[in-house]
């Protein structure tokens, strides 16, 4: 493993584990009064900073953690120089193709391309593209992988072209499972060691991943984040991540999960309590006595879903459980001494009875956790699992006419899906006992309902076959269908005929039920705008039931061919029934050993990918283009400028909404810009497996029929009004027209801008549509780094200008005073709104900056262009 090691003035001491002498930064001693007081991530930074932070800085930095002792916050900034970083292929093929990219601007400059290269260990999970065409068979999974193959070939030979041209990349093909798990079970060492100097050193296993969801390793006492692409870009080579020293929410958990929850209902509980009270950007740590009495794969489940309570982790420390975990999962015995023997001497330990200090502290009892669901277009919004039926009838509305053919809100997806509720055993075994019972009793699902099964771990197989579970999931339409993202990432295939049949003749709402994390309408299907998250064994008791409005707590899911009901609690199994058949299924030796019989599948083996240190462009192709903006050219956006917004939006704009991961339209201006290239209208694939090609995700931004341009409000999706014509016309076109005319444009959009995955597509496509700035109400954390990544402004609107912003029409423009001189973390920037009329209005917007780099960022016009400068006077000073 290749990291900035450890220097001469880093102070440490010894730790002897398994007959080894190794050397570990002294971080308690260093520190000095206190540290038993902060909060354990701010432990795992200190360690971070004392390690990797030299000098004046460094004491800087450790001040700055002991300031924060007394305020619970700070403005002061640190860096943080992870281990290893870990990427999906919908998001490192972006970032791979910019890399690409730069080699080839180095070598056209006269630098060596190879010069180019990540500096510490870069895993690629291929977990994004597999999609549901075939299910409800046993050989489903086995076709569709055969299917992504086929469609993703030349994708998946960049990214093998990828790890042979670049130092420390490592592959992990289709059917290896989601990259969270992988993490979670084969990558995540919780503590590693590195060489510095013929001295072996122990270290914390930090990471950052190109997902939002990457905090679900919090879950195992691994400190890591999610980032955008280009933030990871800085970080491959070399460049710290530079934060400011975040506030800690502790979040005090006490008792213990009753009968009947699971800790999907935790999650989603925590969800709607964190939303409530607020911690976007903030890291959440969970202490007291209710940790212990969870599970490391009950503790994933809440930290997976960090980004949708807004938080930067959702941290669980290192305990008992964890080195359970590792022992279960195949890890040595001489690893899990390693972990406990350094978590105890650095102070990482975790202790039920502490009570560090935190910038605040929230309660949750255990014991008061009750089963629901979250929905029906955002996470946050919890819903007792029987009282989805009042909810939908609020979405009725006048408008279905109910024929009786299928029930107004049929349920169109059924899936156990996403690493969220597929990593933790607990939770399929539990689908698998509901469904073992409902067969018992000669239950089927509708034929209208397309079922799927989507485990996160190959091992997963194994452990439902122990447990003789996986015929019992079969019997009501839950096969494998895959080892991947699925529906989650929308990629659910088409619906049923029949659901596709009532919903065009507008007698029915298609409803998603999953086990996913996110609901955002339009992310798991364009066609469906009500999707509903719950535990995997709820999602079977509505597939059983067909209809969403089905009261599952009061109704019956069926009838029996002699009248007799079937209720959800003569079907749903005992928390006892559950554990012991856990630990029943359970073989550590399955988690290796499954990985690697997936990682060798022949199909990916016959994968052909070219060589050399720069990869050769196909010009005719749809899938990989060399992106303009990876050059010398590109210049910074700052300025004074007076600009037209080219879209006016609302709040929860999501990255979803601004660059979708689902399914191409069939008939779609981008899918008449792809036929006009020789594809198949009928095979265009999802937009997430054209993410190489900067002609196809431009045309795609916002491309969502949920996304209203208050421009425009009743505009054709993904179009907008052309203020100085009056034409209305496609996004891309009217952002082309004003560049030709010499006009910027910005985006003014309402709260949680950006909200969602890590994407840093939705920045990148903002930026060809010659984007400036984004004045928002507030941003979302990873979006708003992807925006600064790209050169993109990010501005706060005051609190009693947003209505007046988003009531701008065409004609009105925005002035800003966004001169380099003038950005500065959180500064205020003067503004002014520039009315068709000619009357102006002024104000004063704040810059969404948060560090030093940030502004430099923005100075140069991105991540990419200073690579580039960085990289070609490093070449320059080589003799």
């Amino acid at each position: 493993m290749t990291v900035v090691p450890a220097g001469p003035e880093t102070p440490a001491t010894q730790l002897s584990v398994n007959g080894q002498v190794l050397r570990m930064v002294d971080v308690e001693t260093s520190f000095g009064p206190g540290y038993s007081r902060l909060p354990i991530v701010l432990r795992l930074l200190a360690e971070n900073v004392l390690r990797n932070m030299k000098g004046q800085e460094r004491n800087q930095a450790v001040e700055a953690l002991h300031a924060w002792l007394e305020s619970g916050t700070s403005t002061a900034e640190i860096e943080f120089l992870p281990t290893r970083v870990l990427m999906h292929d919908t998001t490192s093929t972006p970032a791979l193709v910019d890399v690409a990219a730069m080699r080839d601007t180095l070598a056209e400059h006269g630098a060596d391309p190879m010069a180019l290269n990540p500096l510490l260990r870069v895993d690629v999970s291929i977990d994004h593209s597999v999609a549901v065409e075939e299910y409800g068979r046993a050989d489903a999974a086995a076709l569709n992988i055969s299917h992504e193959i086929r469609r993703n070939r030349e994708r998946y030979q960049f990214l093998k072209w990828a790890s042979k041209a670049m130092n420390d990349v490592h592959i992990h093909p289709p059917g290896t499972g989601i990259m969270h798990t992988i993490n979670l079970e084969q990558l995540a060492s919780v503590v590693t060691t590195i060489d510095q100097a013929g001295v072996r050193w122990a270290v914390p296993d930090m990471m950052l991943g190109t997902d939002s969801h990457t905090p679900m390793v919090n879950g195992l006492g691994v400190l890591g984040w999610g980032v955008g692409g280009l933030e990871a870009q800085t970080v491959m080579f070399g460049m710290p991540a530079t934060l400011r020293i975040p506030d800690v929410v502790g979040v005090r958990l006490i008792g213990e999960l009753g009968t009947g929850t699971l800790a999907t209902d935790l999650a989603l509980t925590i969800t709607h309590r964190l939303r409530e009270v607020g911690v976007t950007g903030e890291f959440v740590e969970f202490f007291g006595p209710g940790v212990s009495t969870l599970a490391v794969g009950e503790r994933a489940v809440v930290a997976n879903m960090a980004p949708e309570y807004g938080a930067t982790t959702g941290y669980f420390p290192i305990d008992a459980m964890v080195l359970d975990y590792l022992a279960g999962t195949g890890r040595t015995a001489e690893q899990t001494r390693l972990v406990e023997a350094y978590a105890r001497r650095a102070g990482f330990w975790f202790d039920p009875e502490a009570t560090p200090v935190y910038t605040r502290v929230i309660e949750v009892d255990l014991s008061a956790i009750a089963m629901h669901a979250a929905g029906p277009r955002r996470p946050q919004d919890l819903v007792p699992y029987g009282g989805i039926r009042k909810v939908l009838e609020q979405e009725a509305g006048p408008d279905l006419p109910g024929t009786g053919t299928l029930p107004d809100f049929p349920v169109a997806l059924a899936a156990i899906t996403s690493c969220t509720n597929t990593t933790d055993p607990k939770l399929l075994i539990a689908a698998g006992l509901l469904a073992r019972n409902a067969r018992m009793r000669g239950l089927q699902v509708p034929a209208w309902v397309k079922t799927s099964l989507a485990p996160g771990s190959p091992a997963a197989a194994s452990y439902l076959n122990r447990a003789g579970l996986t015929d019992d999931l079969a019997s009501v339409g839950f096969d494998i269908v895959g080892f991947g993202c699925t529906t989650c990432i929308g990629n659910p295939g088409p619906l049923t005929p029949a659901v596709a049949a009532a919903q065009n003749d507008g007698a029915s709402e298609p409803v998603a039920i999953l086990s996913g994390n996110r609901n955002f309408p339009g992310r798991v299907h364009p066609d469906v705008e009500l999707s509903f998250i719950m535990s995997p064994p709820l999602v079977v008791a509505f597939a059983l039931a067909g209809d969403a409005k089905r009261d599952l707590s009061a109704e019956p899911l069926q009838y029996l061919a002699d009248g007799i009901p079937v209720y959800l609690e003569d079907l749903w199994p005992a928390r006892e029934e559950i554990d012991a058949l856990v630990l029943k299924a359970n073989d550590p030796t399955d988690f290796r050993r499954d990985f690697l019989i997936a990682a060798r599948d022949p199909q990916w083996r016959r994968v052909e990918a070219p060589d050399g240190a720069q990869y050769p462009w196909d010009p005719a192709s749809t899938i990989l283009r060399r992106p303009p903006f990876a050059a010398m050219t590109e210049v910074s956006l700052l300025g004074r400028f007076t600009a037209h917004p080219l879209l006016v939006l609302g709040d929860d704009i999501t990255t979803d909404h601004i660059s979708p991961a689902s399914a191409i339209p069939a008939n779609s201006d981008v899918a008449d810009f792809l036929v006009e290239r020789g594809e198949d209208r009928a095979d265009l694939n999802v937009f997430a497996s054209r993410r190489g090609n900067w002609e196809v995700m431009v045309r795609g931004a916002f491309h969502n029929k949920s996304v209203k341009n208050w421009l425009h409000p009743e505009g054709p999706t993904a179009q907008t009004v052309h203020a100085p014509s009056g034409e209305t016309m496609p996004i891309w076109d009217a952002a082309e027209r004003y560049r030709d005319e010499g006009e910027p444009v910005v985006i003014v959009a309402g709260e949680r801008y950006g909200m969602g995955s890590s994407r840093d597509w939705a920045a990148k496509a903002q930026r060809l549509l010659g984007v400036r700035a984004v004045i928002a109400a507030s941003f979302e954390r990873i979006h708003r780094s992807n925006l600064i990544g790209m050169g993109i402004l990010p501005l706060v609107m005051p609190a009693d200008m947003r209505d007046k912003l988003l009531r701008l029409e065409p004609g009105d423009r925005i002035r800003l005073e966004a001169g380099e001189e003038h950005i500065r973390p959180r500064t205020g920037i003067a503004a002014a709104v520039v009315r068709s009329d000619g009357t102006e209005e002024s104000f004063t917007v704040t810059a969404a900056v948060e560090t030093g780099l940030e502004c430099e960022l923005l100075a140069v016009g991105g991540v990419i262009p200073l690579i580039l400068r960085r990289t070609l006077e490093a070449s320059a000073r080589r003799p």
